[in-house]
């Protein structure tokens, strides 16, 4: 069947515009002049996609899109906003608008966001839950009111086009659920880009994130796409943004606002279709105050906020997420999956992990070395008794000096981080504590560089 698009704009040369535009993507057209007219459409017959301008005459576009909202949920609405009105595209997006286009509008912008509006299903979906955590890796486990309530806001945020702003402490799962809201939307079949902005050196953060021409700088030797390009038709995930110093914050603004790029070298800017989701574990008020963090680039990206909790605020996920990262480590290491016994389940429970997820992880990797692989006992866990995970006490002997020990445990450290983090030496720094740059200091002092 074909699809059926509702254009509502008061100046005619636009309708018409957009209707020739859109007709000669094979779609059926109506078209309207005010919200009245917008509002007798809707309920003559349904529609598959509505663009609708800001201001009308007989009211505001914002109007139609709480209206939309409320009567028709799944019919997804874009707003054609004047050239530079940021505030009005973000509220629009708030309000529930799946994406929005600026005037003069730029057809090839247009066409994709027409695309990627008609690529939603037509009815909710729901948690996506139709696939079990074994066959798809990327999902999330447990049951606990936070996690349900995470869930159904991944399967709102999938039918939108809005910036989202993940918060919550490292190891929560951040880029877990921007992999989720990226799999589960229009943009699923395209590339999900995702990107640390605290490990990229300052000075080439503007090549790696709008790409250059060959020969614009000393060791240019051939075109580069970057971040924003590779995502192209897809999701840049921009974790640990409150690291971007404060020139490639504006950089970045203006991207968002104006969906173009100039990549270095180039004369002219280019169109990108790209739906960014960014995260942090830090607070990112305190850095506006200081400062250190641009207050409308914040606002920005934070359209919508996906909160994630901590391990310790859904304490009854932990069997079920514990038993599932056991079957994990158990592929990995190409051995039957062991089981948990019922007195390790306690401390596991009642241990407030500082490192959340990624915390549990390690405990039960180590446990899993320490026990006879077939079942985890309570003591495999070496928690002591102050509810905090304690390693086994390690002595140096007395032939070795007190430097030398140090380093070899240094070096211990630095390779079980990059086994934990599977050689991904991003990963390793944050699991460790650590920045990037630091993590990477360490290893070549202790000739661990590759």
């Amino acid at each position: 069947m074909t699809a059926r698009v509702l254009v509502i704009d008061d100046e005619e040369d636009i309708r018409e515009l957009i209707a020739i535009t859109l007709r000669r993507m094979g779609l059926e057209v109506e078209l309207a002049e005010n919200l009245q007219a917008a509002y007798l459409a809707l309920a003559r017959q349904p529609f598959d996609l509505c663009l609708t301008d800001m201001r009308l005459p007989d009211g505001n576009g914002l109007e139609l899109v709480e209206h939309i909202a409320r009567e028709h949920p799944h019919l997804p609405v874009a707003m054609i906003t004047a050239y530079g009105n940021t505030e009005a595209a973000v509220q629009a997006l708030k309000a529930g608008a799946f994406d929005f286009v600026s005037k003069p509008v730029d057809l090839k912008v247009l066409r994709g966001l027409v695309e990627t509006a008609l690529k939603l299903p037509k009815t909710a979906s729901g948690n996506n839950t139709e696939n079990s955590c074994e066959d798809n890796p990327i999902c999330l486990i447990g049951d606990s009111p936070a996690m349900e309530a995470v869930r159904s806001l991944i399967a709102r945020l999938a039918r939108s086009q809005a910036p989202v702003f993940i918060s919550g402490a490292s190891g929560t799962g951040k880029e877990l659920a921007a992999r989720l809201i990226h799999q589960q939307s229009p943009r699923r079949e395209q590339p999900f880009v995702a990107i640390n902005c605290g490990a990229i050196p300052g000075e080439l953060m503007e090549s790696e994130f709008f790409g250059h021409k060959k020969g614009s700088f000393t060791g240019a030797v051939q075109d580069h796409a970057g971040f924003f390009a590779q995502a192209q038709g897809g999701t840049l995930f921009l974790d640990e943004v409150a690291d971007l110093p404060l020139h490639m914050q504006v950089k970045l603004l203006r991207a968002l606002q104006e969906k173009r790029i100039r990549p270095v070298g180039a004369r002219e800017e280019e169109p990108v279709d790209v739906r960014i989701i960014s995260a942090t574990h830090k607070a990112i008020p305190p850095l506006i105050e200081a400062g250190q963090f641009r207050e409308d680039l914040y606002y920005r990206l934070n359209v919508i906020e996906l909160p994630m909790p901590t391990l310790a605020e859904r304490a009854e996920d932990i069997p079920q997420l514990a038993e599932h990262l056991l079957r994990k480590l158990a592929r990995q290491w190409q051995i039957p999956a062991p089981t948990l016994s019922r007195e390790a389940l306690n401390p596991l429970q009642q241990h407030h992990w500082p490192g959340n997820v990624r915390e549990l992880e390690n405990i039960l990797e180590r446990a899993l070395t320490l026990s006879d692989q077939h079942t985890i006992r309570a003591e495999d866990l070496h928690f002591n008794t102050g509810n905090q995970a304690s390693p086994p006490v390690m002595h140096r002997p007395d032939h070795v000096p007190l430097e030398t020990w140090l380093e070899d445990l240094e070096k211990q450290e630095l390779r079980r981080a990059l086994r934990q983090c599977q050689g991904n030496k991003t990963r390793a720094a944050e699991y460790l504590g650590l920045s990037f740059r630091s993590f990477r200091y360490r290893l070549k002092k202790l000739g661990l560089e590759n």
